[in-house]
């Protein structure tokens, strides 16, 4: 793999591998490494921002909350040349259990991926929301993002079931019900989360008078 990585955000990831790789080796330290996928779930808040340092980081962070939320409002989905990239979505409960695992039975120095193994495109994604929220708006296809070249991507769990008997227990579709659940029963805390910031987007100030609807 390059390490000529694209973000910030990348660079962080593997240094704080490196890192635990070497106080593993020179002190003992126990360090078991975890790779995450796309961890969902409720209590995932819409409202990063510009002061993030890149333009990138708009007020909808995060592809589930931001097309759970747009698709509850009746509005588009925005899928990226067409909707063709792929993730591994794993429900937040799954994710906690398998850090527990990570951390019980986890061999020291050893990286496990928590995954869900499965292959999700975003446009398969966005028709699933809608299936879900009954939101009937056409999806709409802009352009990618000119940093983002991540492609195709989701976690083989091979190592993960074998040493730690760590399998995800909640499907997407599953998971992504109960997470628009949460969505509509706290509708307004989202809001007026949303609109802490919306002195920097001027698509926030439609929500100031929509309610949930029924």
């Amino acid at each position: 793999m390059s390490l000529y990585l694209d973000s910030p955000y990348q660079i962080s990831k593997i240094i704080g591998e490196f890192y635990g790789n070497f106080y593993y080796a020179k002190y003992n330290l126990p360090f078991v490494k975890a790779r995450f996928q796309n961890v969902y779930g409720p209590r995932e808040v819409l409202g990063a921002g510009l002061w993030r340092g890149n333009p990138a980081n708009t007020i909808w962070r995060n592809v589930i909350p931001s097309f759970i939320w747009r698709s509850l409002n009746n509005e588009e989905l925005p899928l990226e040349k067409g909707g063709i990239a792929t993730r591994d979505f794993i429900y937040v409960d799954d994710i906690v259990e398998g850090l527990i695992v990570c951390a019980l039975k986890g061999l020291p120095g050893e990286v496990y991926n928590l995954a869900s193994g499965e292959e999700t495109s975003i446009r398969d994604l966005a028709s699933t929301i809608n299936d879900i929220t009954g939101n009937l708006s056409r999806p709409l296809e802009i352009e990618a993002r000119t940093w983002d070249r991540s492609g195709k991507r989701f976690g083989d769990t091979a190592k993960a079931k074998k040493e730690l008997g760590f399998a995800c227990k909640i499907s997407l579709k599953e998971g992504l019900e109960i997470t628009a659940n949460w969505t509509k029963e706290n509708f307004d805390k989202i809001k007026t989360c949303m609109l802490k910031h919306s002195y920097f987007f001027n698509d926030v100030e439609k929500y100031r008078n929509v309610s949930i609807k029924q």
